[in-house]
């Protein structure tokens, strides 16, 4: 079990060229086949939510459609002003993805991305283009960056843009923030620059999702313009939780979460000494299952849950490399996720990689 704990640092280069030739051809070979398992234009819903905006009288999840629109005001609400927008944030969070995979000095990281982009996860990426679940990650890596280069006050804004933009940045990305300061900063600091955000996500919260009348004048808007919205889309800024918590079954979404939560605490307890240290990070991964009690989409929830389990071992691993007994384990982990299943949204299936289309037996040799 000792070595199961070891680690080391990592030398000056990760490895030798030939070693580091393999490891990027992986990564292209796994981005391509996630991009070919799951790639679709954003759906109805997510640009539907896409265009509510501040102006609108909306009062939460209106960051992205406020930026947006003076150009849907231009090209009057086309479908395609907040497709390309969806496409931009995917193709700004794939572009982050590369670097942070090119400029990783461990094998162990480089590793940690390949193996989120062959999960479910990594085809779940570009099924959910126009989420703003990706504009919540391309946030976060931002304040992380600026983190590192000790820019409080560009950080701690980019992550109050994160809960302007939808209010689960509270239970996603800024615990891992918050994590990640408290591994740079003293208590004190951290928790000033953590503050605004996580204040500002408390406002909105007590504050109705819309002004009285704005749903229904925002869809005669989109109707006049011809735009393809969703009114249950639009409608959850008319619905209050208890009305919500009516149209589906908290039970289910727990006990589809369940397997991903025993795995990824076993998993992290397995990588790390189990101590009062390792409750931070723990409770870091583990917000996204309250998800279950704000809405019914348990597969986003399990994206998210996954992928804060990625990140927060990308922070907690810095520069060092893994042993070898704890590279197994993290292979392990990551394989047993790979067998749990993430459904897609609207009646779409992840593509099946076969050239002759869905496998069949042949009846005469069963």
């Amino acid at each position: 079990m000792t070595a199961l704990l070891e680690e080391r640092r990592a030398p000056a280069t990760i490895a030798t060229r030939g070693v580091q030739r393999m490891t990027t051809a992986l990564f292209v070979v796994a981005l391509l086949l996630a991009a070919y398992t799951g790639f679709r234009l954003p759906g109805d819903w997510a640009v539907t939510l896409e265009s509510v905006s501040l102006t609108d009288g909306f009062h939460r999840r209106f960051l992205v459609g406020t930026v947006l629109r003076p150009f849907a005001l231009v090209f009057g609400y086309d479908y395609w002003v907040y497709a390309i927008a969806g496409f931009l944030v995917l193709g700004l969070l794939l572009a982050v993805l590369t670097v942070a995979f090119l400029r990783a000095r461990t094998i162990s990281k480089q590793f940690l991305v390949i193996g989120w982009l062959l999960l479910p996860t990594g085809g779940f990426l570009f099924h959910e283009v126009g989420y703003f679940d990706q504009v919540l990650y391309l946030l976060l890596f931002g304040a992380l960056f600026a983190l590192n280069r000790g820019r409080l006050v560009l950080a701690g804004g980019l992550m109050v843009a994160s809960v302007l933009t939808h209010e689960i940045a509270l239970l996603t990305v800024i615990p891992v923030f918050g994590f990640a300061l408290l591994r740079k900063l003293p208590f004190r600091k951290a928790c000033a620059v953590l503050l605004p955000s996580a204040g500002t996500g408390l406002v909105l919260l007590a504050l109705p999702a819309a002004a009285p009348g704005a749903v229904q004048r925002f869809q005669q808007v989109l109707a006049d313009a011809h735009f393809p919205f969703r009114d249950d889309a639009i409608g959850l800024f008319n619905r209050s939780q208890a009305e919500s918590w009516g149209v589906y079954s908290i039970t289910d979404v727990l006990l589809y979460l369940l397997p991903i939560v025993v795995v990824v605490v076993a998993g992290f307890l397995l990588l790390h000494r189990p101590s009062l240290s390792v409750l931070l990070p723990l409770a870091a991964i583990l917000t996204p299952v309250l998800l279950a009690f704000g809405g019914w989409d348990e597969a986003r929830w399990g994206f998210l849950l996954i992928t804060g389990f990625v990140t927060v071992l990308w922070i907690q691993l810095g520069d060092r490399e893994l042993g070898l007994p704890r590279f197994g384990a993290l292979a392990a982990i990551l394989l047993i996720l790979a067998q749990l299943p993430m459904p897609y949204f609207d009646g779409f299936q992840p593509r099946e990689v076969t050239l002759v289309g869905t496998p069949h037996a042949v009846g005469a040799f069963r």
